[in-house]
């Protein structure tokens, strides 16, 4: 039987009245390029089950363990159906930006109903006042349940939806279906004796963990102490860092990559990681700032990391979690913004080191043996203490390379995409940054008691952008006039080869001018 982890259940157990522990992802959809130049919902219907139904995701949903002794199994729907999975809807008037992402965040903030498989499609038309988005489109919105996927599992999810041609060509593998993919509900006799069995076992692989890892838990203990004795401040509190509510926000923008290859062109040494940290670094010091609420000290952000395998055989198509995170300071305390980056540049560079990275995986290990109900009480715990999270760091940041070509969906293309995450009190702002086809979005989830003014977030972020670009443009601007200064100054210097020239014809005029005169009797050199 396929069971839970401890770290998707976690997710699980998370969950309260203002906690919703759902990743969405928002789609946009051009149906000019379909086939016809329409999109009929039964086509969308169509297109989901024909891709979606070999996955376990699709038709499986949870069945929890009486008083949380074991971690809940995934067993097999025997109601499914699909029509309760996808809703449509139309935008109401005005039906501008602004009104699509108060949509977008009201779908965000419901919960999933965790009697069905933990997934929805949400179809959303009338988008045509969207500035930048073709006429006719539509808005495909998906919502995963978090105990269900994590970042890497849910794009593999969603992968499959997409083709690289409008007639239909799939851009990832669609294996055939072979059948259900739970399993019938086990006995309440058998599931007990199991959990008696989990139980009884988890002390044991918890020691056997620590033992197998002692040396690496020594070197972390050592570094962390030596870290906490540098530290001049810890994690400062922020308006992010409060208690969320029930309704969430959400709003986003757009650049293009080629603007950010700009600024990697003029400074090498950082990455497209490290260009979208110092654009949010940016951004919340402007907008803390704004507000006379920014702190003397770094704000710290969350960075997930996909702790599977290069190849993903960690059952990534399977769905489930296998993350863990790195904190990294965004040196808001920094007002230059290209000295900001530099920052950033080796604060990532030391936090991306190899021993970080066995630390988080390390870390996910032991995690796997703690028992079901020490983990839900855990959770619960922390999620109710906003202090909790907030001595851990003020927002977290997922940057998530995309496809650099053009997707279809039921013909229609994908003009661009993005993404909202959970948020836990104590973490109420969380930035994703997808990118697709030449362009990266930026999508803020906030709740609306921390950030009632999200579209002011955008704007702070918008030139946080800006002004990184122009530095980048001057920067280069005055390397390129350097070096066509030293081109210059390497180049031979013709006007003294021309005088030479000259002055060697002009001898051997003067040469032929004194033949002449002899010829003609006089000693005299002709001038």
């Amino acid at each position: 039987m396929d069971q839970l982890s401890a770290q998707d259940a976690q997710f699980l157990y998370m969950e309260d009245a203002d906690v919703v522990a759902s990743i969405t992802a928002v789609q946009i959809c051009d149906q000019s390029t379909a086939p016809g130049g329409t999109v009929r919902f039964k086509d969308i219907i169509a297109k989901l089950e024909s891709r979606l139904s070999h996955s376990p995701i699709y038709n499986r949903h949870l069945m929890r363990v009486p008083m949380e002794l074991d971690f809940p199994y995934w067993v097999e729907d025997p109601h499914f159906d699909i029509e309760n999975h996808v809703r449509h809807a139309r935008l109401p008037e005005p039906a501008d930006w602004r009104q699509f992402c108060i949509h977008v965040a009201r779908y965000h903030s419901r919960p999933l109903d965790m009697g069905r498989p933990l997934w929805e499609a949400y179809i959303v038309e009338g988008l045509d006042n969207l500035e930048g988005v073709p006429k006719g489109s539509f808005a495909l919105i998906f919502k995963l349940h978090h105990a269900a996927v994590d970042g890497a599992s849910a794009a593999q999810f969603l992968g499959t939806l997409w083709d690289v041609t409008p007639d239909g060509i799939p851009g990832l593998p669609v294996e055939p279906v072979m059948g259900g993919h739970g399993t019938h509900a086990p006995t309440l006799p058998g599931t007990l004796m199991r959990a008696a069995v989990n139980n009884a076992r988890s002390p044991v692989r918890m020691t056997q963990a620590v033992m197998r890892s002692s040396p690496q838990i020594s070197r972390a203990l050592i570094n962390a102490g030596r870290a906490r004795i540098r530290k001049t401040g810890g994690v400062p509190k922020t308006v992010f860092n409060g208690k969320v509510g029930q309704q969430k926000v959400f709003d986003a923008t757009r650049f293009k990559l080629s603007d950010v290859k700009i600024i990697r062109t003029a400074y090498p040494e950082a990455k497209v990681n490290d260009v979208v940290l110092a654009v949010c670094s940016g951004g919340v010091r402007r907008y803390l700032k704004s507000k006379d609420a920014l702190p003397s000290e770094s704000l710290v952000t969350t960075a997930p990391i996909n702790t599977r395998g290069n190849d993903g055989a960690d059952g990534v198509a399977g769905g489930g979690n296998n993350i863990s995170a790195m904190t990294v300071p965004l040196h808001t305390n920094i007002a230059h913004p290209v000295e900001r980056l530099k920052a950033i540049v080796l604060s990532t560079r030391k936090t991306k080191a190899a021993k970080e990275g066995l630390a988080a995986r390390l870390m996910t290990d032991l995690t796997q043996h703690v028992p079901a109900a020490t983990m839900a009480l855990a959770s619960r715990l922390v999620i109710q203490n906003s202090n909790a999270a907030q001595n851990i760091s003020n927002l977290t940041i997922s940057n998530v390379p995309g496809p650099q070509l053009p997707l279809y969906f039921c013909g229609a293309k994908l003009v661009t995409g993005y993404g909202l995450a959970p948020l836990a009190n104590g973490m109420g702002l969380f930035i994703s940054t997808p990118s697709y086809n030449g362009e990266i979005t930026f999508g803020v989830t906030s709740s609306r008691e921390i950030m009632p003014d999200v579209a002011f977030f955008i704007e702070c972020l918008e030139k946080s952008f800006q002004e990184l670009l122009a530095a980048a443009t001057r920067r280069l601007e005055v390397n390129t006039a350097a070096e066509d200064e030293q081109a210059s100054a390497q180049k031979p210097k013709r006007r003294r080869t021309r005088i030479t020239r000259v002055s060697e014809a002009g001898s051997k005029a003067k040469a032929r001018a004194t033949r002449r005169s002899k010829a003609n009797g006089s000693t005299r050199p002709s001038t």
